[in-house]
């Protein structure tokens, strides 16, 4: 039995974000790095929708919104979660936003990243998620342009510390783009 497609914010049956939802969600203004959406109001419930409850064909949407946003690249990748979300969710989201962007822009999707252990950055102060980010490591080499995409960005810490990683790898430009930003000064 196939269930009707709902809007992942308002229920209402059709797409996964619905025009009236779409029309709500605020632009990102003044976020530390590219992002479709602010991370508040109708925002944050579309992305929560995404992480928590498994509304995965928000990603397109999302990513509908992201590829404009991006410049040329080579590929696509994506900051990964810790093992344990990804497990406990049955994906990791961040994945989710980089395929759908990789294929809106026509470029390859790559897992070019391996988290190393570390703390979460969700519920942790300002200062701690600027004194101490995840940690990656290259799982491949990567190309010479790389887009790394993230679910939501807050203070650009782990978007920077996976670029690191990249231009570490080899990479000569690594390009940063979220869904959603957090209003500045959260």
């Amino acid at each position: 039995m196939l269930l009707p497609a709902r809007c992942a914010r308002c229920q209402a049956p059709g797409p996964a974000v619905c025009g009236r939802c779409w029309q709500a969600l605020a632009p990102a203004r003044g976020a530390v790095v590219p992002a479709a959406v602010a991370y508040e109001g109708a925002g944050a419930e579309v992305v929560a929708a995404l992480k928590f409850r498994n509304a995965r064909p928000v990603a397109r949407h999302l990513a509908a919104a992201m590829a404009p946003l991006a410049p040329a690249v080579d590929a696509v990748t994506w900051v990964p979660t810790l093992a344990s979300h990804t497990r406990a969710r049955g994906f990791d989201q961040g994945e989710l936003l980089a395929r759908a962007v990789a294929r809106a822009l026509g470029v390859p999707a790559r897992r070019l990243l391996r988290r190393l252990d570390g703390p979460a950055q969700r519920g942790r102060s300002r200062a701690d998620r600027l004194g101490d980010p995840p940690r990656f490591a290259v799982a491949r080499r990567p190309p010479r342009r790389v887009l790394v995409v993230d679910d939501v960005v807050t203070t650009g810490a782990t978007l920077r510390s996976a670029a690191a990683a990249l231009r570490a790898g080899g990479a000569d430009e690594v390009h940063p783009l979220a869904a959603a930003a957090t209003p500045p000064g959260r």
